[in-house]
């Protein structure tokens, strides 16, 4: 599940399509992608438009389920083809690494709730997130700085990003 396009320029790593995703065939059409647009402050008219964003999680398919929850990405998928269709967008501006999976694959080792508390230093080009899975609230209660500090600065970014691409 991913919608890419030449002109995006603000591209958002996913981690991987959950199970209703993964049966509509629609990214992020889930609780999930409706809490992301919000911490993002965009319409789903806005989210959905390919020409301006795109998304292109770590794994295409979803990877089954594990103890806690769904199993991580496939890795086989980003080996495969990640590399080639972010070649093909060449002009992102602003990336949103969303979840563990999607900011180890683009920052390397590293906690979660550390590097988004940190999201200013890997600006401009990336911006850290949590997950926006159900258990995003209780996150969020035990942080929250995310709220006040992330999140401001998550949707003045994201809305510079897209008024350079309107």
């Amino acid at each position: 599940m991913f919608q890419i396009s030449p002109t995006a320029r603000l591209l958002i790593a996913g981690q991987a399509p959950g199970s209703k995703v993964h049966a509509s065939g629609v990214p992020f059409a889930d609780a999930s992608g409706a809490r992301l647009r919000e911490w993002m402050g965009v319409t789903e008219t806005e989210f959905y438009d390919a020409r301006r964003i795109a998304i292109l999680p770590i794994g295409f398919c979803y990877p089954g389920r594990a103890k806690s929850g769904d199993a991580p990405p496939r890795p086989e998928c980003a080996r495969l083809w990640r590399k080639d269709l972010l070649a093909m967008m060449p002009q992102i501006r602003l990336t949103l690494l969303v979840g563990t999976y999607a900011q180890q694959d683009a920052l390397g080792p590293g906690k979660m709730r550390e590097r988004v508390g940190r999201f200013r230093d890997f600006l401009p080009d990336y911006f850290p997130l949590p997950h926006p899975s159900w258990r995003s609230h209780i996150w969020m209660r035990d942080n929250p700085w995310f709220e006040a500090e992330v999140l401001p600065e998550l949707r003045a970014r994201v809305r510079r990003a897209l008024e350079a691409a309107a």
